[in-house]
């Protein structure tokens, strides 16, 4: 099973090393993969458990070709 995590500053700067502990809490959900997004204000973080899909296609947090929209 994967897990998902994210924290969003409203009033301040998102830090990446508290999103990576964030998705590091969560290394028992997903031990294959792991992805983080962060910008000023929106930290995103996922743990992959591959186990039908074993291709980068299912990567996350995924973006547009043009890296403009993050989920």
């Amino acid at each position: 099973m994967c897990g998902i995590t994210g924290k969003i500053s409203f009033n301040g700067e998102v830090n990446e090393s508290t999103v990576q502990n964030m998705a590091d809490r969560l290394a028992h959900r997903g031990p294959d993969d792991q992805g983080i997004y962060t910008d000023e204000q929106v930290g995103l973080a996922h743990r992959r458990l591959s186990i039908i899909d074993l291709s980068v296609a299912g990567s996350q947090p995924m973006t547009n070709e043009t890296g403009t929209i993050w989920l």
